[in-house]
């Protein structure tokens, strides 16, 4: 089978299950929801309507990219689950097997679920900004405060947060492929990004050279690459403090995947489906 039917079918596979828009429709709700919290929260205090003595607790610069910015600080979790189901799926339900048996040539699978999570990736991402941006924007405008939302930067930033969700996708399929075992594969990803990661970072403010570490982790690199997150620094509104330029970030968080999907390859994909 070539890479093109190999996609093909890799496309209908995953467009026709209900698991990528019921991740989808999480996504937005998870998003939207915290998004509109830190909106109005972040925005209000911005504009001294809430705070002590009325006065100013947010600096309004850069806060828009911040809020905006949501869609990635607290949404990648996402895009990667995507991408590992995209692999422990098909070994839950054992249908790899007849996949391998339609194209042999298991790299040529792997490529397949690589380019339909690229497409993924894209989508997720879009939803992503979107969900974030509508309200934040909503708030930020409604308290007199400038969205920037029609600015070269504002763009930038959102074409940033949808490469950031391809690469974690990628992230994704290289955990699937490398870890078999879906509920393992779940449970690993969600402590790791919900809770060791953020742990990690938050103890590296109080140990000194920590930081020059942890800006090498998956979250912190996605962080740079964007550009703003809603943990860069101590103060809300800032942009992301790191030493890294936003590229770098992206060339840290592709070679995670890189390491992922070659370790896959060479260990579980090529052994035999049971």
């Amino acid at each position: 089978m070539s890479l093109a039917t190999a996609t093909k079918s890799e496309t209908t596979k995953q467009f026709t299950t209900a698991m990528w828009w019921i991740l989808a429709i999480i996504l937005v709700a998870y998003v939207g929801f915290t998004a509109s919290i830190l909106g109005w929260i972040f925005a209000a205090s911005a504009t001294g309507a809430i705070g002590a003595d009325g006065g100013p607790q947010l600096p309004a610069e850069g806060l828009s990219a911040t809020l905006y910015s949501t869609a990635t600080s607290v949404g990648y979790v996402f895009p990667l689950l995507i991408g590992t189901l995209m692999v422990t799926a098909e070994f839950r339900h054992k249908t790899l097997t007849p996949t391998f048996l339609a194209t042999p040539r298991r790299g040529v699978a792997l490529v397949a679920k690589i380019v339909v999570g690229v497409l993924l990736g894209v989508i997720y991402g879009i939803i992503g900004v979107v969900a974030s941006v509508g309200p934040a924007a909503g708030f930020l405008a409604g308290f007199g405060l400038d969205t920037e939302i029609t600015t070269p930067d504002a763009w930038a930033l959102f074409g940033r947060m949808i490469l950031a969700y391809v690469l974690w996708v990628l992230v994704g399929i290289g955990v699937g492929a490398l870890i078999r075992n879906q509920v393992g594969a779940i449970v690993g990803v969600l402590v790791f990004t919900q809770f060791l990661e953020p742990v990690v970072r938050a103890g590296a403010a109080f140990v000194e050279g920590l930081a020059d570490v942890t800006r090498y982790l998956p979250g912190a690199a996605s962080d740079t690459l964007v550009g703003a997150s809603l943990f860069a620094g101590a103060t809300p509104g800032g942009a992301v403090e790191s030493a890294l330029e936003w590229w770098v970030g992206g060339v840290v968080l592709l070679g995670y995947a890189v390491v992922f999907l070659v370790l896959g390859y060479l260990t579980t994909w090529r052994r035999d489906v049971v």
